[in-house]
């Protein structure tokens, strides 16, 4: 006989989205948070500081909505802050199997590539950084940094002038892209913005 096991997080995830989700009609009863709602709350214990309680509620955001690059990406965060490469290393390439063009992910997964020993990934993947993002000192500066050190002087000597001309001191770089949240997107008819 086999035997599911369950992380003990996913139960209570499970248990918190149920608990959500009693009561349905009748006067008095709490409505469920939609997976916008839920991550607001997520990215606001997370600039507070609660990491458990936000990636309480990021999973929460998966749960209602199984594509959701920023939840994958956020939760990426928390791990790769925690020492835990590989869980964020994992997070960060789901958020963006739903977006490859997701800036946030792509930095700080060549930031891990980098520590892994694996500098021609990660100059690919801030190359990649740089084409969405040609003002992004922090991928200029990374990326010369590495192109220096396998050699291609001339190159790395150019990214780090771009770098320097924002303002980078060398060191910046290296810290991790900070927790993401949608953009307001301006809708065609009305000219209002909203979330995604």
């Amino acid at each position: 006989m086999r035997y599911l096991l369950i992380p003990v997080t996913a139960i209570a995830i499970f248990v918190l989205a149920s608990a959500c989700s009693v009561g349905g009609g009748g006067s008095g009863a709490t409505p469920t948070p939609d997976a916008g709602a839920l991550l607001q709350q997520g990215l606001d214990a997370h600039r507070a500081g609660d990491v458990t309680a936000a990636a309480a509620l990021y999973q929460a955001v998966l749960a209602a909505d199984p594509q959701n690059k920023f939840a994958y990406y956020n939760l990426g965060l928390i791990d790769q802050t925690a020492g835990r490469n590989e869980q964020a290393e994992n997070r960060y390439r789901l958020a963006l199997s739903i977006d490859p063009d997701f800036a946030s992910p792509l930095f700080n997964l060549a930031i891990l590539r980098t520590a892994a020993g694996y500098p021609l990934d990660a100059i690919a993947l801030y190359r990649h950084v740089i084409q969405l993002a040609p003002d992004n000192s922090g991928a200029h500066l990374n990326l010369g940094l590495l192109l220096r050190q396998i050699g291609q002087e001339d190159e790395a000597v150019a990214e780090l002038q771009r770098a320097a001309g924002a303002g980078v001191t060398p060191g910046a770089g290296g810290t991790p892209a900070a927790a993401a949240t949608p953009a307001p997107q301006t809708t065609p008819q009305a000219g209002k913005t909203r979330a995604p």
